[in-house]
Order: structure tokens, then C-alpha cells, then sequence
């Protein structure tokens, strides 16, 4: 993974494991904030953390969607999980980066960006300290979330980045590129 102006330390990719059958193991997450809000992906759906750079709005994509950016000669389209989460738009600080991902769709990797207000850490955490993802009822799918992650007597959620996006927001996502 590369990073790039954020202020962390570069780590070792091939580390990081995850069991198929959940968190079985000590994983090593990416947190990141959102409004007030602490989130965490897997290190290893993680490619490289950019500086906010100038992104270009493709015409007619979902709201969610703020456009693309060209990363060394590529297309990268770019989400605002704000958006898509319910909260306000990504406003542009000096701490907003862009969490470089690898999403699977059908069985293929799609490269995103994705908005975040600040990056915060690389931190590890073991099974014991992670709960399940909370169940609101039967009309909230809270299947995106792993689990919720114990550090420093706060919660983060941990994000399935996999299941963040409906299959057709990713297919619209994935059609801006072409």
C-alpha cells in the first residue's frame, strides 16, 4: 500500500490475513473518520491513501458518486460515503484524503476512491475485541458493517467494503469509467 501526504507509516500488505468463515484473527484495519463518526477497513482491501486532488464530475452518476480522478494514467471513480451513508457532503479540508480500495463485483476487482474527512491510524485489533455488528430491526440492512471494533474504550465500525455498495451502484459506478 502507498501513502501518500497522509502521515502514516507504510506497512506491509502480505501481513494482513482474514478468515473466510469471519474475524478469527488478529486483523490489521484502516480507520478513518466520517463527520464525527470512526470507521475501519481492512488493510488488505486497501491500496494507497492520497491527498484530495481535483476530482471531475461525470455526468448523470448517482449523487453518491462525486466523480473521477486520474491515478497514473487511470480512470478511479470516487465515492463519498457520506452520501451514500446519510450524512452531509464530503466538504474538502486539509485533512480529507482518498482511500484508494479494491471492491469485488461478481467476482472481478473494481478500484475505488472513497471520501474520507480524515484518515486516523493503522490499528490492530484481535477477535475478543471486535462485537458483532448490531442488529436495528428488520428495515435497516446493517450487513455492511463486520462488527464493532473496541479501541481506547471507543467504538469504530468496521466496514465489509465489499457489501457497502448495492450491486447496481456499483454496476453505475463502474459504467462512468467506460
Amino acid at each position: 500500500m502507498r501513502l501518500s501526504g497522509c502521515g502514516l507509516k507504510a506497512y506491509n500488505k502480505e501481513d494482513c490475513t482474514m478468515s473466510v468463515a469471519g474475524i478469527t484473527e488478529t486483523v490489521q484495519y484502516l480507520s478513518f473518520k466520517l463527520a464525527e463518526e470512526v470507521f475501519a477497513l481492512d488493510v488488505a482491501k486497501v491500496r494507497e491513501i492520497l491527498e484530495f486532488t481535483s476530482i471531475t464530475k461525470v455526468p448523470k452518476t448517482p449523487e453518491f458518486m462525486r466523480g473521477v480522478i486520474n491515478l497514473r494514467g487511470g480512470v478511479v471513480p470516487v465515492i463519498d460515503l457520506r452520501l451514500n451513508f446519510g450524512m452531509t457532503c464530503t466538504e474538502q479540508t486539509v485533512n480529507t484524503c482518498i482511500i484508494v480500495v479494491e471492491v469485488i463485483l461478481d467476482g472481478d476487482v473494481i478500484v475505488l476512491g472513497i471520501l474520507a474527512d480524515s484518515v486516523q491510524e493503522v490499528v490492530e485489533m484481535e477477535p475478543d475485541y471486535i462485537e458483532p455488528a448490531p442488529h436495528i430491526g428488520t428495515r435497516l440492512n446493517t450487513e455492511f458493517i463486520k462488527g464493532m471494533g473496541k479501541v481506547n474504550n471507543d467504538f469504530i465500525m468496521i466496514l465489509d467494503i465489499d457489501k457497502v455498495f448495492s450491486t447496481k451502484d456499483l454496476l453505475a459506478v463502474q459504467g462512468s469509467k467506460n
